[in-house]
C-alpha cells in the first residue's frame, strides 16, 4: 500500500496501473457543470498538486452523508483544462477515455474508487468548504479532507489503464467462449 498525501507531486509518476494507494489531504469534488463553471469563471482552488473527485456527495446539516464515485467518463471532454493547471490526479470510477489517458502521461494519474462505497468513502472524509454552491448539492465544488481513503490506480501517468485491459481480456474471452 502506498501512501499519499496532498498537495501531490512527482511521486505520483511512479505509480502503476493497479497499485493500491490510500490517500490523504484536501480533495475537490467536481462533476460536470462545476467543470463546465471552471472553464468560464477559473479554478477556485489552488490547482497545482491539486485532486479533483468526480463526486456529486450527500450533505446533511455540514456534514458529509455519503460520497460515492460518479462515472468519470461523462467528464472526458471537459478534464484537459485541469491537467493543463497542474492537477495531479482525478479520482472517479469506471476510466476515462483515450484522450484523457494521453493528456495524464507524464503529469498525472487516475484513481478509482469502487462504486456503492458511498458511505464508507465519507467515512474517511470530513467536510472543509464549498465553491459554486448555487450549482446545487451534487454539482458543486466540495473541499473534502480524506483520511487514508483507499484507492487503486486506474490509469497510470505512462498510458497504463488498468480498465482498457479489463475490456480487452472481456472482450478476447467473449470471443474464445462464443466463436465469434
Amino acid at each position: 500500500m502506498i501512501n499519499l498525501t496532498t498537495p501531490l507531486g512527482d511521486e505520483v509518476l511512479d505509480l502503476r496501473a493497479g497499485d493500491r494507494v490510500t490517500l490523504s489531504g484536501t480533495i475537490y469534488t467536481a462533476r460536470d457543470e462545476a467543470h463546465l463553471r471552471m472553464m468560464e469563471e477559473g479554478i477556485p482552488f489552488a490547482p497545482e498538486g491539486a485532486v479533483v473527485y468526480h463526486c456529486g456527495p450527500v450533505v446533511q446539516e455540514g456534514r458529509l452523508v455519503v460520497a460515492g464515485p460518479t462515472t468519470s467518463a461523462r467528464m472526458n471532454a471537459l478534464t484537459g483544462f485541469l491537467i493543463d493547471a497542474g492537477v495531479r490526479a482525478l479520482i472517479g470510477k469506471g476510466g476515462m477515455g483515450p484522450e484523457v489517458v494521453e493528456q495524464l502521461r507524464g503529469r498525472a494519474v487516475y484513481l478509482a474508487l469502487t462504486g456503492g462505497c458511498a458511505a464508507l468513502a465519507a467515512a474517511r472524509m470530513r467536510l472543509c468548504g464549498v465553491y459554486f454552491e448555487d450549482l446545487g448539492m451534487a454539482e458543486a465544488v466540495w473541499v473534502i479532507e480524506a483520511d487514508h481513503l483507499p484507492l487503486t490506480v486506474g490509469i497510470d501517468a505512462h498510458g497504463g489503464d488498468l480498465f482498457r485491459a479489463v475490456r480487452e481480456k472481456a472482450k478476447t474471452q467473449f470471443h474464445q467462449r462464443f466463436n465469434i
